[in-house]
């Protein structure tokens, strides 16, 4: 389906590959507007966008929200040790390997079938120190060695809703070992009104970690919308000032919440433990028109 790789790689892409993997139907979309960038949908829900000429533009937003906080995560250039829960086009694996040359990074995604699709239609630089795991991924987290990780991101969906045993407290604690010594995770989570499901994952990252930001549209976080929240924690004083101002100036403007007014957000929410964990809330169907 579609055009022969040669004929993909040599101009810009024009038809829409689609193929069934394990997940649902996935398609890749050319963007009109960048020659050889595409747009991954699983069952007509956006995952990735990805520039095959241009690995360190990021598109969605919650992606450039991601991408700040892998700039913040050492100096800049430094190659750092990285783990992707939830591989997609493998966006952000290729954002490190072009801003952080030399890093060593390991792609968690249970979908076999989409990482054949993705290495086929959309392969990544051979030079780039990027495995794949083709498993679950607390089952991939699990095969980390201890202290390993710089970075640990979470973007991990299934039917377009994170599966519950990736939101517990007893995930946190595997993420917690395979990081190193400040080093820093962040998850993408999706939520709308109540905020429910969001608040109660900021306070089971507080109970595992002692420095928390969140990352999101304001909207959002009034809840006036369903939406994407960056959830950001370390061991270690995290660059408050620094991913504001970043998240500000965005073409589509982020706050960052921190300390009293992050606690505050939580309205006493509990901590999520492995017994009471539930998916996180699938997204009204307005929100992929």
């Amino acid at each position: 389906m579609g055009k022969s790789r040669n004929a993909r790689r040599g101009r810009a892409a024009a038809e829409t590959v689609a193929e069934n993997v394990d997940g649902g139907l996935a398609e890749l979309v050319p963007d009109r507007e960048r020659p050889r960038a595409w747009t991954l949908l699983i069952d007509g829900a956006p995952q990735s966008h990805v520039d095959l000429d241009d690995p360190a533009y990021l598109s969605f937003e919650y992606q450039r929200r991601l991408g700040h906080v892998i700039d913040l995560a050492a100096p800049p250039g430094k190659p750092v040790q990285a783990v992707h829960l939830g591989g997609g086009a493998f966006t952000l694996a290729r954002y490190v390997a072009a801003t952080r040359p030399r890093s060593t990074q390991q792609v968690v995604e249970r979908d076999a079938g989409l990482v054949r699709l993705v290495r086929r239609e959309l392969p990544p630089d051979p030079g780039a120190r990027i495995r794949v795991r083709s498993t679950d991924a607390r089952a991939g987290l699990a095969k980390v060695p201890d202290g390993w990780a710089h970075l640990v991101l979470a973007d991990v969906f299934s039917g377009a809703r994170t599966p519950a045993h990736l939101t517990s407290t007893e995930f946190l604690d595997e993420v917690r070992r395979t990081l190193a010594p400040g080093g820093i995770y962040a998850a993408n989570i999706a939520d709308g009104p109540p905020l429910a499901h969001l608040r109660g994952q900021i306070a089971t990252a507080a109970a595992r970690f002692p420095e928390l930001a969140l990352v999101a549209d304001p909207a959002v976080l009034r809840g006036k919308r369903f939406g994407n929240a960056v959830l950001v924690a370390s061991d270690r004083p995290l660059p408050v000032g620094e991913l504001t101002r970043r998240a500000a100036s965005d073409p589509h403007p982020a706050r960052v919440e921190h300390g009293r007014a992050l606690t505050d957000f939580t309205g006493g929410a509990a901590p999520v433990p492995d017994a009471a964990a539930v998916a996180s809330p699938a997204p009204p169907a307005s929100v992929f028109r």
